[in-house]
């Protein structure tokens, strides 16, 4: 960890557009070093609840190239009362919190009961709506309902964070206008049906990320993931695609601006 992978060309203006850096075994400022010799220009530090945004933030504050963002993750939804969402609320007042979530529903686990989920998920797309700031949407065998609450709060921003469904659902995304990212586990062999929907996905509604310290890809599988590895799995969207490095590279940092206009 911490070298530039010696089999892909250094791009310049790369974005890793979900990352965790809270949860990093190494000093975070080394992990970003290390994502900049890269080539890496930013990266999205993601809350999952009041205090992790608060952190995000802080990393943003202190370290070139770092932006976050103020949300509460589907697993501790329950969690999100009154105070948790007027802190959420207050630091998406910040410049440098550039989006609201990580919020979402995950049925596959369901550490918070579907109706908090729900519950908290309408609440961020209000927050998103009135800020004009994105939202960053976790989806875990929950697609038709995630689909149905973001209509029905008229969500105007969404990031569909380590997208996780089928080509079908990938373009259905699309045509909302939705921007769909990728993660590492797009390089895992069974992963088929990722790769088919990054083949669908119009280029202008890729993005990618890292989920960084988890999902390393899969060469890296067994060791802690971080931001300089998105590099890989631009690498691989790219094959599946038939395009080359550089055009995906320069294509997700673009969207990655026009998604989250905080960046610019």
């Amino acid at each position: 960890m911490g070298e530039p992978n010696p089999e892909l060309p250094v791009q310049r203006g790369v974005v890793d557009t979900h990352c965790h850096l809270f949860l990093a075994d190494r000093e975070p400022s080394l992990v970003v070093e290390a994502a900049r010799e890269a080539g890496l220009d930013r990266l999205i530090c993601v809350g999952v609840d009041p205090a992790t945004s608060a952190r995000s933030l802080e990393f943003a504050d202190s370290i070139a190239g770092v932006f976050a963002t103020a949300g509460m993750h589907p697993h501790d939804a329950e969690l999100f009362d009154a105070a948790a969402g007027a802190r959420i609320e207050e630091l998406l007042h910040d410049p440098r919190v550039v989006a609201v979530g990580e919020c979402g529903l995950d049925f596959y686990r369901l550490r918070s009961p579907a109706e908090d989920q729900i519950r908290a998920l309408k609440v961020h797309i209000a927050l998103s709506n009135e800020t004009g700031k994105p939202m960053v949407v976790h989806v875990r065998d929950a697609w038709p309902d995630v689909l149905r609450v973001l209509d029905e709060g008229s969500a105007e921003r969404v990031v569909i964070h380590c997208f996780s469904g089928d080509a079908t659902i990938a373009r259905e995304c699309a045509e909302r206008g939705y921007w769909i990212s990728f993660a590492g586990n797009v390089t895992y062999p069974k992963n088929e049906h990722l790769r088919q929907a990054a083949r669908a996905v119009d280029i202008d509604r890729l993005l990618v990320e890292t989920d960084s310290p988890f999902l390393a890809p899969q060469k890296l599988r067994g060791t802690e993931n971080e931001p300089e590895n998105v590099l890989l799995t631009i690498a691989e969207v790219a094959r599946v695609r038939d395009e080359g490095v550089r055009t995906i590279a320069e294509a997700t940092a673009r969207n990655a601006i026009n998604a989250f206009p905080g960046l610019s």
